[in-house]
């Protein structure tokens, strides 16, 4: 089948989220073609180009969502009323609360709104379709206006209500971002309109064009979520005003109702996930949780030996910032020393960005009060008792020989998705020490000790307690293996999405008919194997024929827009 994967900020990019999910998948299921839809975050990840793309990869087609040029449109008198129309809906239900079933009033009134929000969302598509573009028209004054006349309206929530012209100009200019996909040409008959199935690798803005798809041309979508956008959303812009908060909430509430009303089916990536698509209003029963698949391979030989560098080690690896609470880890290690001296503690990671970097450097200063008689020289293991080091370093040349380099694999996040580094640890067959916080208990299973987040005096005393029983870190090590091995793999994670693809076009009617001469759908017109790559796909030159009318149109089996390289057959 032909499938359109849309991708924000990552895949086929070098960097960003996503990326190597993304082209595991690709890879993994090449009896199917793949047209790639990607949104980019920013210039340099433009700049920094693609991964190397699979034969299976038909198309790629891009479009920037960290800016938009005004498009020179200029909307006639209709125009102007149809935009204000749909807009002046949307605002109106954004200030209502939005049209998410996450209200506690939920019902007839909360499907009202939805409907509503949907019928806004594809006027304005339909719009841009009509009229080429809405940059122009979402950064104009008669957007903030319409903003300014549904927050003072009577069903207005006290909130919005309270919106001033800076939070409508900014809330303006968040929805003029979030919507720059509705201006996008990918909506054509040669574009997704000609997929079999859209893949949304994430939600919000990113799903828009699998909706559109779906509204203009019946495509069935496929939605998955390994973080859940709308949390992310709650979570961010702790500093703008209620009013801003508010609205914003209300659009996002909106879009992932609708996103998960209109998905065929949607992939979470673990429980946690789950339950909050649950809150935000998906059916449970469109619901499959699909684990990330991750490369074991690169683990195998540490996970196989089951060896470690030092037994009095514990080992914490991953990026450095302040959800990892190193600080609680660093006041449970000096717990730890009391009750067990020999003990040591490695951190191994780099800081993420300007922030984790200002994080580490009070971490370093933390370390050095609190173990004062040992806080001078280099930060070599052996010298401390407190090492901080990077991927790459002689005693960690990579990241399978930094799980092997301790006996114990702590995680103190404080803040958590799906925990990839707990993961790798299983992978290695180590003994974990975890907090309680997003998938962790999802994940580990049982195989390793979990405690609850900021409290180093229930974290000291599990590491104490694995420390001091050898046979039993080898037990739950074996045991993480084994669940990671059964759970978390590439080859279980492409198997679940391949029998996905299949379940959900199966229920898809056909939408591509093709006529002949006399108007009569012509059978099997467009047939299963031309997405088979192979010999099947090559367009083979058309002989005269010797007897009989010539083929009918339609009839040649479609080649893909790139070659295929020598050797991929």
């Amino acid at each position: 089948m032909r499938i359109g994967l849309i991708a924000e900020g990552g895949y086929p990019y070098v960097s960003g989220d996503a990326r190597l999910w993304c082209d595991r998948l690709v890879r993994g299921l090449d009896r199917h073609e793949f047209d790639i839809y990607a949104l980019s975050r920013s210039e340099r990840q433009e700049d920094e180009g693609w991964v190397p793309l699979p034969a299976q990869v038909s198309r790629v087609r891009t479009a920037p969502m960290w800016s938009a040029d005004d498009d020179g449109v200029v909307y006639g008198r209709r125009a102007r009323r149809r935009f204000a129309e749909h807009y002046g809906e949307l605002a109106d239900v954004l200030c209502a609360g939005g049209g998410s079933g996450a209200d506690e009033a939920s019902g007839e009134a909360s499907a009202t709104e939805a409907d509503r929000f949907g019928s806004a969302l594809y006027g304005l598509a339909e719009l841009a379709r009509d009229e080429g573009g809405l940059v122009g028209a979402l950064r104009s004054e008669a957007a903030v206006r319409a903003l300014e006349h549904a927050c003072r309206s009577r069903g207005a929530l006290r909130t919005a209500r309270e919106a001033r012209v800076p939070d409508l100009l900014a809330v303006a200019a968040h929805l003029e971002r979030a919507l720059r996909p509705l201006s996008l040409d990918w909506y054509e008959d040669d574009g997704l309109g000609a997929v079999d199935l859209c893949h949304a690798t994430s939600g919000g803005s990113a799903a828009l064009p699998g909706l559109l798809a779906h509204h203009f041309y019946g495509v069935p979508l496929l939605l998955t979520e390994y973080g859940v956008r709308l949390r992310t959303h709650y979570l961010a812009a702790p500093d703008s005003s209620s009013a801003v908060r508010s609205l914003l909430a209300a659009f996002h509430g909106a879009l992932a109702a609708e996103t998960y009303a209109r998905a065929a089916l949607v992939t979470p990536g673990n429980g946690h996930a789950r339950r909050w698509q649950e809150r935000c209003g998906a059916d449970r029963a469109k619901l499959r949780t699909v684990y990330p698949g991750m490369d074991a391979s690169r683990f195998a030989e540490v996970g196989e030996s089951a060896a470690c560098a030092d037994p009095d080690s514990l080992v914490w690896v991953g990026r450095v910032e302040p959800a990892k609470d190193l600080v609680s880890l660093l006041h449970a290690f000096a717990e730890v020393r009391k009750e067990e001296p020999k003990t040591r503690l490695r951190i191994v990671g780099t800081p993420a960005g300007p922030e984790g970097a200002a994080y580490l450097g009070h971490c370093r200063a933390l370390a050095a009060q609190l173990f004062p008689d040992e806080a001078e020289g280099p930060h070599r293991v052996g010298d401390n008792p407190v090492s901080f080091e990077e991927i790459g370093a002689p005693d960690i040349p990579n990241l399978a020989a930094a799980y092997a380099s301790g006996a114990v694999t702590v995680l103190s996040s404080v803040v958590e998705g799906f925990p990839i580094g707990l993961v790798e640890a299983m992978f290695c067959g180590r003994a974990t020490v975890s907090t309680d916080v997003g998938a962790v208990v999802e994940v580990i299973g049982g195989t390793g000790l979990v405690v609850p987040p900021r409290n180093p005096r229930a974290l000291a005393e599990a590491c104490v307690a694995l420390l001091r029983d050898p046979e039993r870190r080898e037990r739950l090590g074996a045991a993480a293996r084994a669940r990671a091995l059964e759970l978390f793999t590439v080859e279980q994670n492409v198997a679940a999405f391949h029998g996905i693809y299949l379940e959900v076009v199966s229920r898809t009617p056909v939408r591509r008919v093709v006529l002949d001469d006399t108007g009569e759908p012509l059978p099997f017109a467009v047939p299963a194997e031309a997405h088979v790559p192979g010999r099947w796909t090559e367009r083979p030159a058309r002989p005269t024929p010797r007897n009989g009318p010539p083929r009918p149109p339609g009839t040649p089996v479609r080649a893909t827009a790139m070659p295929t390289p020598e050797g991929a057959r």
